[in-house]
């Protein structure tokens, strides 16, 4: 073979190489193109007021992205609440012809509009819920696409929430995704839903019985014949799989489905203890290739509560520790990144939480998810929000309001129908009956709540008497004995007469707690007045200590939940250690301190052991005779004063060490508290400063 028959040989090789690996490469994209894409479009906006109308006024920007990180922390009463722009080029492959592309934003507060090359695509009005539209015939393929969204978070009489004490941050706060389907695909379009639904009929010990619901859309031009498989996966064994062969016509919008499926003895989702979810993959498959796919979560569980015995999962009492969590992080507002959610579910599992309120709206999806994989209990709900103790109205008796709240309701249920951890659908937060009475509006909202989703009870927040409370399957209070007035007593009164003069009334608290700030210090126990610029810490450790007293005492209350795990913003605020800031946390607004009343709690609540000494802060003493006050739920702890062994103690029921007019030396005194486990030792310890008269 001569040398250019080689390089002819040679280039013949090459060529089929070249030819073998397009080949490879377009099947492997072409199955990749035949299935579902989700690709976040979270970078490089730019951001401009609407009043900003200059060129190159624009700022770059990545989401998730709020306008009033600034000013609404900063305790500016009118934080900017108005229209900001976002614009964005997006190029759409050509590739992507023929298939389905949808612009799924996971929130916006609170009005949108969707622009893509100067067309309208539609509005959402709502800032709490996902919403999502269609693209496929807007867009230029081979092209980039100008994409405006327009955010306007001013105020409106007919979007809820009309008040609240809290921050209505505005802007694109969390994820944008771009989907792409097959032109036959599990929708996407229900409200912005997963198109698949896990109604669990009856869950026992024995079985358990499920419904799914399956959404399917066809926006081709002619009829489609596909097959639906559902697999229930532990792991990666598949426990149910069952086929359906279907026909779709074209042009479809939305076409419903059911595969019914049981699971002998099932491993039940179980709160904190064993939060087991199975996973349920929905296929859609057209001649043996994979065109579509939707995974979702199933944590099997039944529970109810009871009048006078309180919450039971799984046919077993327990007693529901839980919390109140507001969207909403320091320097960065509502737009929070997934660090930001894990960070908060971290120190809410250290302290022992096994039940959330998250307030005052629907929050991120994530957060949902990680209620899910945690096993903490988890109350929901929509931001029909009242004044509380402020001005203006929660309820306006027109059509546009409440249209709006039945379509939250809606979102809310749809978009989180599946998650296990959601045992409660929330409906209203401190309404009055004063004027506009919201009474028969809640009726409404809790009949279509029960339309919507047959399995989980209903719940309201209250504040007052009257009719509101008798209308939910369950009702809370909100109550702050001790801090707005009154003494903790009053507490056990009320809870006690309303469980004795209703008996039936399924009754929890939604919300107690009390101010304070890491900086302010007092080592006397004197209460404050809540609206002052002093909210010492050791105010609001005694009151955690005395209402839980109480709660703890009660089985009939189902459910209790501080309030607040964080501090959070809220601009109107004029008190504690600086303006915009409700500092009844038991973290602080940067999570970075954890409060002392964190570790009341976690003493009794989480069954690792600890040590925690109280008042470390009170660093500056005036009182030559101290109490020395320790959390623990070890056995005994020692007190060392100066490295003397003063006294040791057992913690008492409450998990709370007292040592009882210690002598302090003039100066520094190092304050020391130790216990064991086992081998392990636990320490904790403060330098306090006795100054006579100071």
């Amino acid at each position: 073979m001569s040398a250019g028959e080689r390089l002819d040989n040679d280039n013949n090789m090459s060529l089929k190489k070249i030819a073998l690996w397009s080949a490879l490469l377009f099947a492997s994209f072409g199955s990749i193109v035949a299935q579902r894409t989700d690709r976040l479009v979270n970078d490089g906006w730019q951001f401009r007021f609407s009043h900003q109308v200059q060129k190159n006024s624009a700022q770059r920007v990545d989401l998730p992205h709020t306008w009033n990180a600034q000013d609404a922390l900063s305790g500016k009463m009118d934080y900017t609440r108005g229209i900001g722009n976002y614009t964005r080029r997006l190029f759409v492959d050509r590739r992507s012809e023929g298939r389905r592309l949808f612009l799924r934003f996971e929130g916006a507060n609170s009005i949108c509009n969707v622009f893509i090359n100067g067309k309208h695509l539609g509005e959402h009005r709502g800032g709490y819920g996902a919403f999502i539209f269609e693209i496929t015939d807007a867009v230029k393929y081979g092209a980039d696409n100008e994409l405006l969204v327009r955010v306007n978070n001013a105020e409106q009489l007919d979007v809820m929430p009309l008040v609240g004490d809290f921050n209505f941050y505005g802007g694109l706060y969390r994820d944008v995704h771009l989907l792409s389907t097959d032109r036959l695909c599990i929708s996407p379009l229900d409200y912005a839903s997963p198109g698949v639904y896990l109604v669990q009929r009856k869950v026992t010990d024995e079985k358990a019985e499920v419904r799914t619901r399956i959404l399917l859309s066809n926006g081709d031009e002619q009829d489609r014949q596909t097959m639906i498989r559902l697999e229930v996966m532990d792991g990666e064994k598949v426990v149910v799989c069952k086929e359906k062969n279907i026909h779709v016509k074209a042009r479809t919008p939305q076409s419903e489905q059911e595969i019914d499926f049981d699971i002998p003895s099932p491993r039940l989702w179980n709160g904190t203890q064993d939060p087991f979810m199975y996973r349920v993959v929905v296929s859609l498959w057209n001649d043996g290739t994979e065109i579509d796919r939707v995974e979702q979560p199933l944590g099997l569980r039944y529970y109810h509560t009871d009048a006078d015995k309180g919450f039971f999962l799984n046919g077993k009492h327990l007693s529901l520790h839980g919390v109140c969590r507001h969207q909403e992080h320091s320097g960065v507002g509502n737009a929070l990144r997934p660090e930001h959610h894990e960070e908060d579910t971290r120190l809410m599992l250290e302290m022992g939480v096994n039940a959330v309120r998250l307030a005052h709206y629907p929050q991120a999806m994530y957060m949902y998810d990680l209620m899910d994989r945690h096993g903490i209990v988890t109350w929901a709900e929509i931001p029909f929000v009242g004044p509380g103790g402020y001005a203006d109205k929660g309820f306006v008796d027109q059509s546009s309001f409440k249209e709006n709240g039945r379509e939250q309701l809606r979102e809310m249920i749809r978009q989180h129908f599946n998650h296990p951890s959601i045992c409660f659908w929330g409906l209203f937060n401190e309404l009055k009956e004063w004027g506009d009475n919201p009474v028969e509006y809640v009726k409404e909202l809790n009949r279509l709540a029960h339309q919507e989703d047959a399995t989980r009870p209903t719940v309201g927040a209250s504040n007052q008497g009257g009719d509101l409370n008798f209308i939910t399957d369950n009702i809370a209070w909100n109550r702050y004995d001790g801090w707005y007035g009154s003494t903790p007593a009053t507490l056990a009164a009320f809870l006690d007469e309303t469980h004795r003069a209703y008996p039936q009334t399924k009754i929890a608290v939604s919300e107690y707690g009390a101010g304070a700030s890491i900086y302010h210090q007092q080592d006397t126990l004197v209460q404050t007045v809540p609206g002052s610029w002093w909210h010492p810490e050791n105010w609001q450790t005694y009151y955690h200590i005395e209402n839980w007293k109480i709660l703890g005492q009660r089985p009939f209350v189902w459910g209790t939940f501080v309030w607040n795990m964080f501090d959070f913003g809220a601009a109107h605020r004029t008190e504690g250690d600086r303006p915009g800031i409700n500092d009844k946390g038991l973290v602080t607004h940067d999570r970075k301190v954890r409060k002392d009343a964190f570790f009341f709690y976690k003493a009794n609540w989480n069954a690792e052991p600890m040590l925690h000494l109280a008042g470390k802060r009170v660093t500056e003493r005036t009182r030559e005779q101290a109490d020395v006050m320790a959390f623990s739920n070890l056995d005994k702890v020692t007190l060392l004063l100066n490295g003397k062994v003063i006294a040791r103690q057992k913690p008492d029921a409450l998990k709370i060490v007292t040592f009882k007019g210690i002598k302090l030396a003039k100066g520094e005194n190092r304050i020391e508290v130790i216990g064991k486990r086992g081998k392990t030792e636990f320490r904790d310890s403060a330098i306090w400063r006795f100054a006579p008269g100071f």
